[in-house]
Order: structure tokens, then C-alpha cells, then sequence
């Protein structure tokens, strides 16, 4: 492959405007893989397979592969390499707008190296029921660091709250930004996903607890008492009752409180109204 990063022979163009940047080094691409534990029976979906170097690896430790991808002559590109292979399936397509459980056709694995622009976006598109058994991502570092975020510590957040209230998440190990062509202004990391067995909040629950959440760490600093005033435009001393009858001190701030504590607050609130 070229020293200055273009695509080499036979390769489409690097399009930076949907965030390519293709992971080349074997090593990391055989430990994105054996993190998904696959047996050889699991349907495997992967997000932005790009010019198929993971997916090379993939092929024979899945039954079954669905490879959704949006940049049209890459798209092309592994349809033809995959023509005659019965066990892949090329999606072209924009990844939130495809319904991965329909297109995996029933329990899967997810695996992708997402375009860090939309990371969030995909990480809250993926967990939407019924969720991957397992989904393996490699993402920004920061984005990482957020996910796995404890409370009180200065990276943890909304996207933290909302991804552990219906998963659990581990991160795995960093990849350094000379293992891409062309190599990102950021380091990377690889993150493993997978569902709780026992969600902090129900389906029916997400919408409202999600964006409760949001709006609370848009005021991360502030005491839960001025939180839930402005954000449920409730007065002092009903938010003091709310939260005291879910046992939360009304001076906490959002960024103390856990994933447990807000789906209390949330509850708390619904039946209020």
C-alpha cells in the first residue's frame, strides 16, 4: 500500500468525507474478531466493511455474514469479491436506516469500525430491541473512555448512563492511529458491548429516560433540585419530594448519580404526572 495513504491499485478512492479510515494492521483486525467469541454458527453482521480486511477474517469463523456498506463503489467492490460466496450478503446502505435485526434474519453478532462522526448515533441504533449478543466496535478513544465512564469520574456522561442502563461495556484495548490508512488525528479503541440480562430500564421505558438523561447532563454542574425544576418545570418543593421519595439527595449533581438513580428519578416523575 502506498506510503501517502491513497488507495492502492484496484482500490476506490478515500472518500474523507464519510470519515474512511481503514484499518490495515493484522494483528488488531485477528483481536477485533476473537473479541466477538464467535463459534462458526452466528450470524455476523459488520458495519463499514470498507475494502474487507476484517471481513477476510471474519468469513470463516461465521456461518453467515451481512455486510452493510454505505460508500457505493466499496459497496460494489466486495459484492463482486463475494459474488460466489452463498454465506455473504451485501447491504448498500446508510447503517441507520437498515434494520439490523431484520437483515441478520435473526440472533446476530455486530462488528464495525465506525465512522466517528456518528458514532453515537450507531451505538443507539444497534440497541434498539432485539440487540446484537454481542457487538465489538472500534471507535474513538475519548468515546471509549465515556462508554465505561463510572460516576463522578470527568468523562462520565449521558452517552455512559444510557448505553449501561441496557448493556454492559468493556473496554478492550487502544489501537494506535498508525494502524489506518490514513491514519486519524485520534487514538482508538476497542469496545465490546453486550446486553444486560437485567436492563435498568424496560423498551417502553428508553425514549423518556434517555432523553431525561440528556437534558440533566446538559446541566451536569447543577444541583438535582434546579435540574428537575427546569427540566420537568416543576417548582422547588415538588422536586425536593420527588427526589427524596426516591432516596437521592436534592443537592447531587448529574454527574454523581447512576444509571439506577436516574431510572428511579425518571419513574418517580411518571407517576407524578
Amino acid at each position: 500500500m502506498p506510503r501517502d495513504g491513497s488507495a492502492p491499485r484496484g482500490n476506490p478512492p478515500i472518500r474523507k468525507s464519510l470519515g474512511q479510515h481503514f484499518l490495515n494492521d493484522r494483528r488488531i483486525l485477528q483481536r477485533i474478531v476473537d473479541a466477538l467469541e464467535l463459534t462458526g454458527e452466528e450470524t455476523v453482521v459488520e458495519i463499514g466493511p470498507g475494502r474487507g480486511s476484517l471481513t477476510e477474517l471474519l468469513l470463516p469463523a461465521a456461518r453467515r455474514l451481512v455486510l452493510i456498506e454505505y460508500d457505493r463503489a466499496l459497496a460494489a467492490q466486495l459484492r463482486d469479491r463475494y459474488a460466489g460466496t452463498a454465506s455473504v450478503t451485501v447491504v448498500e446502505a446508510d447503517v441507520l436506516e437498515v434494520n439490523l435485526s431484520e437483515v441478520a434474519r435473526g440472533p446476530y453478532h455486530l462488528v464495525g469500525n465506525v465512522p466517528y462522526y456518528i458514532t453515537t448515533p450507531i451505538l443507539f441504533h444497534a440497541l434498539e430491541a432485539p440487540r446484537p449478543n454481542r457487538a465489538v466496535y472500534l471507535v474513538q478513544r475519548e468515546v471509549a473512555e465515556r462508554i465505561v465512564a463510572a460516576p463522578g469520574s470527568d468523562e462520565y456522561g449521558a452517552l455512559s448512563v444510557n448505553i449501561q442502563s441496557v448493556a454492559n461495556a468493556t473496554l478492550l484495548f487502544r489501537v494506535a492511529p498508525g494502524s489506518f490508512v490514513p491514519p486519524p488525528k485520534v487514538e482508538s479503541a476497542v469496545i465490546r458491548i453486550e446486553p444486560r440480562r437485567d436492563p435498568i430500564i424496560a423498551s417502553d421505558e428508553e425514549t423518556a429516560f434517555r432523553r431525561f438523561v440528556r437534558d440533566a447532563f446538559g446541566m451536569r454542574r447543577k444541583q438535582m433540585r434546579r435540574v428537575l425544576r427546569e427540566v420537568l418545570q416543576i417548582d422547588a418543593d415538588r422536586a425536593s419530594a420527588l427526589l427524596a421519595s426516591v432516596a437521592i439527595d436534592p443537592a447531587a449533581r448529574p454527574e454523581t448519580l447512576s444509571p439506577e438513580d436516574f431510572a428511579r428519578i425518571v419513574r418517580a416523575a411518571t407517576r407524578g404526572s
